[in-house]
C-alpha cells in the first residue's frame, strides 16, 4: 500500500487544481451570452456530445462511487444499477424522445402541462426541484468521499470544496458551457475508471482468484440482491430518464427530433462498459480490503497506486462530480426560473438571465446543509429515481392513456404518490417491498379511481339535468 507523503498529497492537489483552472478558462470561452444559450444552447449540439452528457448524467459521481459501493456486498450484479441507465435510455430513445423534442417545452413540467394544465405543471415542479435536490445531495457526499480519502481533509470540507467549484461552472457557463466541458470531464473520467480497473486487476490477480475465495453469490447474475431489487432499479431508472428535467433539457438542445433520439440510444451503449467496470471494482475491494468501510470501495485503489496515477484518477474523480452536480444543478435552477420567478415577475430577456445565475449559486450550495446526514448512497440515489418515476406514469398516461386525461387526478396521483414514496423511504422499504413499485403504482391507481368515481358521478348528473332542461 502507498502510503502518500505531505509532498505527494501537494503534487495531487496541484493537479487538481490545475485541472481546474483549465477547465475554468474553457467555461469561461464557453459561456452562455443569454437565457436561450443558458438553457437549451440555442438548440445548436451535436449528436454525440448530447449523449456523452447524458451519460455523465446518470453515471457521475453518486453512481460511479455507489455502485462499486453496493457491489462491496452485493456482488457483481450491482452493475444492474447503471445498466438500467442503458435500459431506460433505449426505452426512451424509441418512445420518447422524438415526441419530447417536437412538443416545444424544454421542461417536464411544461410538458406535463400541455396535458393536464397550469396546476400539475406546478406540482411536477415542486416535485423535480424536491428529487433533484435530493440528487445533488449525494453528488456532494460520494464526491466528497472520493476527494478525501487522497486530500486527507474531512468530508464536509471536501463537500464544500465540490459545491463551490462545481457551482462555479454552471452558474457562469449554462448548458452551452456545461456541455462541451462535459466531453473533457467524462474523458477524464473513462481513464479515471480505466486506471482503477487496472490497478484493481493487478492487485486481485484477476477475475479467478476471487471466484475461487469469494461466496458464489459475487459473481452471479443476482448476487445477493433480489429480483424484485433489481426490477425496481430498472423500472426506476427508465422512470426517471423519462421524467428528469435534465434529459428534457439536454435533448432539447439537439438540432432536431431525430438527433434527440439518436442522441439517447448513443447514451444507452456507452452505459454498458462502465457498468461492468464499476461493480468489478466493488468485488475487487472486498477481496482485497474486506474490512473497511463500504464506502471507501472505490477510492481505497487510490493508497495503491503511483501518486501521479493518483492525481489522475483523482481528477477523473473530481470531473465526475463537477459533471453531475452541474447538471443537476442546471436543471433545478431552470425549473425554479420558468415555473416560478418568470410567471411571477415577468422580467426583461437581461434581468431574467441576470437572476438565473443569482438562483443557480443558490442551488448550488444549499445541499451542503444535508451532506452529513446521508445512508447508503445508492439508496438514496433510487429513492430518487422513485420520485420522478411518479412524473413518468402521469405524463405517459397522458400520452397513451388519454381517456384518463384528469388534471384532478393527476394532481392527486403525483401528490399522494411523493408523500407515500418519501414515507416509505423512511420506514426503510417495509415488507419486503422497494418503494420504487409505491412510486409506480400509486399515481395510476388515483388517476384511475378519480376517474371512475367522479366521472361516473358527473354522468348521472348530466343525464338528471337534460330531461329538466328539456321542461
Amino acid at each position: 500500500m502507498t502510503s502518500f507523503s505531505y509532498w505527494d498529497t501537494a503534487i495531487i492537489i496541484g493537479m487538481v487544481v490545475v485541472y481546474i483552472v483549465i477547465t475554468s478558462i474553457i467555461s469561461i470561452r464557453l459561456r452562455s451570452r443569454n437565457s436561450e444559450e443558458f438553457m437549451v444552447a440555442a438548440r445548436s449540439m451535436p449528436v454525440f456530445v448530447v449523449a456523452i452528457l447524458l451519460m455523465s448524467e446518470f453515471i457521475g459521481a453518486k453512481s460511479t462511487v455507489g455502485t462499486s459501493q453496493e457491489a462491496f456486498s452485493a456482488g457483481i450484479a450491482a452493475s444492474w444499477s447503471v445498466i438500467a441507465a442503458s435500459v431506460g435510455f433505449l426505452l426512451f430513445g424509441l418512445f420518447m424522445a422524438k415526441r419530447s423534442y417536437s412538443s416545444g417545452e424544454f421542461t417536464i413540467s411544461g410538458f406535463i402541462a400541455k396535458k393536464y394544465g397550469k396546476g400539475a405543471k406546478l406540482i411536477v415542479s415542486a416535485i423535480m426541484i424536491y428529487a433533484l435536490f435530493l440528487v445533488n445531495v449525494g453528488n456532494y457526499i460520494s464526491g466528497a468521499a472520493a476527494i478525501s480519502t487522497v486530500m486527507r481533509i474531512n468530508l464536509p470540507t471536501a463537500a464544500i470544496i465540490t459545491a463551490i467549484v462545481s457551482t462555479i461552472y454552471f452558474a457562469w457557463g449554462g448548458l452551452k458551457s456545461v456541455a462541451y466541458l462535459t466531453i473533457v470531464h467524462s474523458a477524464f473520467k473513462l481513464i479515471g475508471i480505466a486506471i482503477l480497473v487496472v490497478v484493481a486487476w493487478r492487485l486481485t490477480g484477476g477475475v479467478a482468484p476471487m471466484i475461487q475465495a469469494m461466496p458464489e453469490h459475487y459473481f452471479t447474475w443476482s448476487g445477493n440482491l433480489s429480483g424484485g431489487k433489481i426490477g425496481a432499479w430498472i423500472i426506476g431508472t427508465a422512470g426517471a430518464i423519462f421524467s428528469t428535467q435534465f434529459i428534457i433539457q439536454a435533448i432539447s438542445a439537439t438540432k432536431s427530433p431525430e438527433a434527440a433520439r439518436s442522441s439517447t440510444l448513443v447514451a444507452a451503449v456507452l452505459c454498458l462498459p462502465i457498468a461492468i467496470a464499476l461493480g468489478f471494482l466493488g468485488v475487487a475491494a472486498k477481496y482485497l480490503f474486506p474490512s473497511i468501510n463500504s464506502l471507501y470501495a472505490l477510492p481505497v485503489f487510490l493508497q495503491h497506486m503511483h501518486p501521479l496515477l493518483a492525481g489522475v484518477v483523482t481528477t477523473s474523480l473530481v470531473a465526475s462530480i463537477f459533471v453531475s452536480v452541474s447538471t443537476v444543478a442546471l436543471a433545478i435552477a431552470s425549473l425554479i426560473v420558468k415555473d416560478f420567478y418568470v410567471p411571477r415577475y415577468n422580467p426583461t430577456p437581461d434581468v431574467e438571465f441576470r437572476m438565473t445565475r443569482w438562483i443557480s449559486l443558490l442551488v448550488g450550495l444549499v445541499p451542503l446543509v444535508f451532506v452529513l446526514f446521508v445512508p447508503q448512497i445508492l439508496a438514496l440515489s433510487f429513492f430518487t429515481r422513485a420520485l420522478r418515476l411518479t412524473v413518468s406514469v402521469v405524463a405517459l398516461i397522458g400520452i397513451y392513456l388519454p381517456f384518463f386525461n384528469s388534471n384532478r387526478g393527476a394532481i392527486a396521483g403525483m401528490i399522494l404518490a411523493t408523500i407515500a414514496t418519501t414515507a416509505w423511504y423512511l420506514l426503510d422499504n417495509p415488507f419486503g417491498i422497494d418503494n420504487m413499485y409505491i412510486a409506480l403504482l400509486t399515481p395510476a391507481i388515483v388517476i384511475v379511481l378519480e376517474k371512475l368515481l367522479f366521472s361516473s358521478g358527473q354522468s348521472a348528473k348530466a343525464r338528471i339535468e337534460i330531461p329538466s332542461k328539456a321542461h
